[in-house]
């Protein structure tokens, strides 16, 4: 296991917390098809994240119970065993929304499919030799993820802030799910590359896996999004593009293409860290009025 970098990654102190798995109760029977009014490209755009996340992130639990016994640091190693909590709950809820999507007419299992394939299949286990090519590919696997979870936590940070969504009046309960979630990216920030730095910390390693890691998801949201509208039952010949990305991020209810291609040079720099983008006063702020995590807290303590 490599360890090189050219110099250590400075962490904040402050934006550390002790992460816990929040319990949320939805309610979907109300939320319309097309939950930011008027806009069905940026609800499908959006939408993408109940595809992806729930075959995505029970992929980042497995492999994180793969790699446990290799934490040499008790503090990382819990905030490890939170994270692993949180992204549980996380592919609960957004796995939650899917029968309601198909009971408005579109079926979203053509396309989940593909996506379970992609991480049971070609990022699952491989049966590979005990030695250095099994440990090859699970801090191959390490780094993806710590790769993906910037991006998560970049958009975690930019739906936080998405005042454009509440003027054109999303959905509230939708709005909720995403920002009790983005909240909790934002909260565990720094476990994912810290888990890397950790085990493998390998530059070489973490500038490719940051290149694969942004090519995929690019390619898998915009075939999500292309499925979407092309599978909605109230639209004809709707296309998804990335000229409408680009222009849905200019007015604020995407995030923009410009802070996404931004934020890459930024995870390659050497002095890069986390802790350093984003706020966690903000998240755990959301995290406390959550509508979603306090109707969950009442019926446990009616329970």
């Amino acid at each position: 296991m490599s360890h090189t970098h050219a110099r250590p990654p400075r962490p904040v102190a402050s934006e550390r917390t002790t992460l816990k798995a929040r319990k949320v109760s939805f309610s979907w029977e109300d939320t319309p098809l097309h939950w930011v009014p008027g806009d069905p490209f940026a609800t499908h755009t959006i939408n993408v994240l109940h595809l992806l996340l729930p075959a995505g992130e029970r992929w980042f639990v497995h492999v994180y119970r793969q790699v446990l016994p290799h934490i040499r640091d008790e503090r990382l190693r819990e905030d490890v065993i939170g994270f692993i909590g949180q992204e549980a709950m996380h592919s609960q809820a957004h796995d939650e929304v899917l029968p309601h999507l198909r009971e408005l007419g579109l079926d979203p299992t053509p396309y989940t499919a593909q996506v379970d394939w992609l991480f049971e299949k070609l990022l699952g286990d491989r049966t590979l030799p005990p030695g250095r090519a099994r440990s090859w590919w699970l801090m191959e696997r390490v780094a993806i993820i710590a790769a993906i979870e910037h991006y998560t936590a970049f958009l975690g940070d930019w739906v936080l802030n998405a005042e454009e969504l509440d003027r054109r009046g999303a959905d509230p309960p939708m709005l909720d799910l995403l920002r009790w979630h983005g909240a909790e990216e934002v909260e565990h920030r720094s476990v994912a590359f810290d888990l890397f730095m950790h085990v493998d910390g390998g530059y070489r390693r973490r500038a490719r896996t940051c290149a694969t890691a942004f090519t995929a998801l690019v390619f898998l949201w915009q075939r999500g999004a292309r499925f979407f509208m092309e599978n909605d039952p109230t639209l004809t010949a709707a296309r998804a593009s990335f000229k409408g990305f680009y222009l849905s991020g200019q007015q604020g209810v995407l995030p923009s293409t410009g802070d996404m291609l931004k934020s890459i040079p930024r995870y390659l720099s050497h002095s890069y860290h986390p802790s350093q983008e984003g706020s966690t006063a903000q998240a755990v702020a959301y995290l406390a009025t959550s509508p979603a995590a306090r109707a969950a807290a009442t019926a446990e303590e009616r329970a």
